[in-house]
């Protein structure tokens, strides 16, 4: 069923309202402080796990890089903030939002860091109906774009703000899960889309054109954040850093074999393959891959957090007033798991990626194609 579309209030208070009572109802169970050493649980911004985003995970599972390392990963709400919310209050210990997201939680006095750089390139892309897609961002000034919450104008602001057109011209509806469709179906000019989500739409027949953000914007996307009191007690140093080892290596598997990490998280959601045949889900994953590489001659290894374009993300939102806070991007973003995470067997993971048996389906695909067309 299609969802109604509503002109939102958009004020910062919005964004990151949620009662108490609907958090409690949304967290699958919270952990006090003397449950360190259990289970690392991390939290999509998605409200959906049946995604191929998280194919790093998946793989890492498959292949036991987490180790030793009980992990948990969760959907989460929908809501936007909801993610940062939940690391917060103890009741996750990892989430995955957008810088935006990210930088509410802090105007909220929420004790964050940013401990691993997913994105090195924007994954926020802008769809639109076949032949009406713009030449660049002016194109947008007085249209309407659809979104699937709120809370995700503050992903969008940053990107028309920093490219130098007012986000006051910029008109947005909140859509629900429905926000792709309101563009097939003329309720809005455009939608926020990204990267991975492009393919999917496609199989799932809605074609779109795009502006792709990552060959405009300089912004910085999505990281995991992690409680600062976490970040700073050394007794949680080793546990996380061999966690993100686990998806250190599932980026590096994926990146060397896409059509495998591809079957590997196709096959933890069957569902999907109603929605994506082969091909595109592969499409998908490597959209993804892109944006998780980024200029990687130029980055310190996966999760590497490139500080320059977080400067200008934070100035950016001071500017047009998202925030009033002067934050600086070496108190909130941190390389400091970076080296670690990165320090595994590269040789046994060629050997792991080389191995993968692929399913005729799979094995037809032709990867080459596909990277050219990223």
């Amino acid at each position: 069923m299609t969802m109604g579309i509503k002109t939102p209030a958009l004020g910062r208070r919005t964004f990151l309202q949620v009662t108490g009572g609907g958090i409690a109802a949304l967290a699958l169970g919270s952990r006090g402080a003397s449950a360190a050493a259990g289970p690392v649980r991390w939290v999509s911004p998605r409200g959906t796990l049946e995604v191929l985003d998280d194919y790093p995970y998946w793989v890492a599972k498959k292949f036991g890089y987490f180790g030793d390392v009980e992990t948990v990963i969760e959907p989460g709400p929908l809501e936007a903030t909801a993610c940062v919310k939940l690391v917060d209050q103890n009741q996750s210990d990892m989430g995955f939002p957008s810088p935006g997201v990210f930088s509410l939680g802090l105007a909220q006095g929420m004790k964050l860091v940013s401990a691993w750089e997913m994105g090195a390139y924007d994954v926020f892309d802008f769809a639109f109906r076949k032949g009406e897609a713009p030449k660049s961002l002016d194109g947008l000034k007085g249209k309407t774009i659809a979104l699937g919450s709120a809370g995700w104008q503050a992903i969008c602001d940053p990107m028309f703000a920093s490219s130098g057109i007012d986000p006051k011209s910029i008109k947005y509806v909140e859509a629900g899960n429905s926000w792709g469709p309101a563009v097939a179906q003329n309720k809005a000019d455009a939608a926020l889309s990204w990267e991975g989500l492009r393919a999917q739409w496609k199989g799932q027949g809605l074609e779109f054109d795009y502006l792709i953000g990552r060959n405009f914007s300089k912004l910085p996307a999505n990281t995991f954040v992690m409680r600062r009191s976490d970040f700073e007690d050394a007794s949680k140093k080793d546990l996380y850093t061999r966690y993100l080892r686990g998806w250190a290596m599932g980026l590096e598997f994926g990146h060397l074999n896409p059509r495998a990490a591809t079957h590997l998280t196709m096959q933890q959601f069957p569902g999907l393959a109603s929605q994506m045949k082969p091909p595109v889900a592969v499409e998908s994953m490597m959209q993804l891959a892109n944006v998780f590489r980024g200029d990687f001659a130029n980055r310190k290894g996966w999760g590497w957090h490139d500080e320059a374009a977080w400067n200008l993300f934070f100035k950016t939102i001071k500017d047009i007033g998202q925030t009033t806070q002067d934050i600086k991007a070496a108190d909130v973003v941190k390389n400091d798991y970076v080296a670690g995470a990165n320090n595994f067997d590269k040789a046994k993971l060629k050997a792991d990626a080389d191995g993968y048996k692929l399913p005729d389906d799979y094995a037809s695909i032709d990867v080459e194609a596909i990277r050219k067309g990223l």
